[in-house]
């Protein structure tokens, strides 16, 4: 039977699995296999495993009960091996990359942060700031027919557009990374753009969210700020 993975930890590692249920219905019987300086945390893989609301909440409770005694790499879920034997050698393999990552991420957890700007205030502020822009805004309001002009304008808007964002975003990553222990840029979306997952030490977590309480305050109305967290460490893993 396929073997599903919850997270991997050092050997010594706290593995208290008697009251933690796994994945599937009925629940995984959880257990632990590994070598002398990993553990990974497992069970049989079910055969329909779906990102049901009862196994995602199975999966982050183990992951969080792991967390409370000591450094633990989350795993993804729906990470399945062939079998224990394979996900003994994968730790055998990757023994130092797994080692040096768990001193990592010892002591801190993930936040993740996601900021939005309002794109009618952008927009006015491009148009106000830029002659181009400006001067070609007002030709295709008076031709709305002039086809090359609309062109050049979209074109021109789009790239300020992009190159504000881009500012925007490596200010504010500037700023919050002062008050983390790492940093990891996931790719933006039409809905926001800024989307990036800070490693923060448990000790620096009120200072880290206060410093985006004040980023945002700074910015005003017009910048939607979101944070996810504290959570377990799955972009630096």
């Amino acid at each position: 039977m396929s073997t599903y993975v919850y997270a991997i930890t050092a050997a010594d590692h706290p593995v208290n699995l008697t009251d933690v249920a796994g994945v599937g219905e009925p629940a995984a019987r959880l257990r632990a296999v590994g070598t002398k300086e990993l553990t990974a945390v497992v069970s049989d893989a079910p055969a329909d495993l779906r990102a049901k609301r009862r196994d995602l909440v199975a999966h982050q409770t183990v992951l969080e009960g792991l967390m409370t005694d000591g450094a633990a790499l989350p795993m993804r879920f729906g990470l399945v091996g062939p079998d224990d034997d394979q996900v003994i050698a994968v730790l055998e393999q990757q023994r130092d990359a797994y080692l040096d990552r768990l001193k990592e991420v010892d002591g801190c957890r993930e936040y993740n942060v996601k900021v939005a700007r309002d794109e009618e205030d952008l927009l006015r502020e491009i148009v106000t700031e830029s002659d181009e822009i400006r001067e070609l805004n007002g030709r295709t309001r008076q031709n709305p027919a002039a086809h090359d002009d609309k062109v050049a304008l979209g074109e021109l808007v789009s790239a300020e557009v992009q190159t504000r964002h881009e500012r925007a975003s490596q200010e504010l990553v500037a700023r919050l990374t002062r008050h983390a222990a790492g940093v990891s840029i996931g790719e933006p979306a039409k809905a926001y753009f800024l989307n990036a997952s800070f490693l923060v030490r448990q000790e620096d977590a009120a200072t880290f969210s206060q410093s985006v309480h004040e980023e945002a305050e700074a910015r005003g109305d017009v910048y939607t700020f979101s944070v996810n967290g504290p959570l377990p460490p799955y972009s630096f893993v």
